[in-house]
């Protein structure tokens, strides 16, 4: 591979990276042809990109992206898999779905909004983190919450201010 190339995939890979905010690394190594593909449909599936490149790449990528972590450089050894979603932990639930099925891929690291994960043992916690959205939507039910108490309460003890006081009450 000619250097211009290699400076092609490590500007496309770090545009990728800049762009989604959000990536996993996973070991994919000794995985059949077939397993990959099959891999490849799920990830299209579900919305997350999936890039294999060297290592050694993915490097000069993070470093182009701006990630100066040397806990994700740590890791780039062996076959490298990158994982790229919009959603943090859409990867984490297709990696921990695949496990099921056998032993790979194994996760090696993630990056969710400018936060390091290393090592498999995180998948877990990966999984179970809220995305963006999910945050929104639970704060705007929690601060709906008292509006509906004080509406219901305007609702069943009729229009006067006493009946409002009467029924917050009862509410307690």
């Amino acid at each position: 591979m000619r250097k211009e190339e290699k400076q092609e995939i490590v500007l496309a890979l770090a545009e990728q990276i800049k762009s989604y905010g959000n990536f996993y690394i996973a070991d994919t190594a000794d995985l059949s042809v077939e397993k990959i593909n099959g891999i490849r449909r799920k990830c299209f599936d579900q919305g997350i990109a999936m890039q294999v490149a060297k290592n050694s790449l993915i490097e000069k990528a993070l470093i182009e992206a701006g990630i100066d972590s040397e806990e994700l450089k740590s890791v780039l050894k062996g076959a490298s898999t990158l994982l790229f979603s919009e959603v943090g932990n859409a990867p984490a639930k297709l990696i921990k779905q695949l496990r099921k099925e056998g032993d790979k891929p194994v996760l090696k690291a993630a990056y969710i909004q400018e936060t390091a994960f290393v090592g498999d043992n995180q998948l877990d916690a990966l999984v179970n983190l809220k995305s963006k959205n999910e945050l929104i939507a639970d704060v705007i039910a929690a601060l709906q919450s008292p509006a509906k108490n004080v509406i219901s309460a305007l609702q069943s003890g009729g229009n006067t201010v006493s009946g409002l006081l009467k029924a917050l009450e009862d509410r307690g």
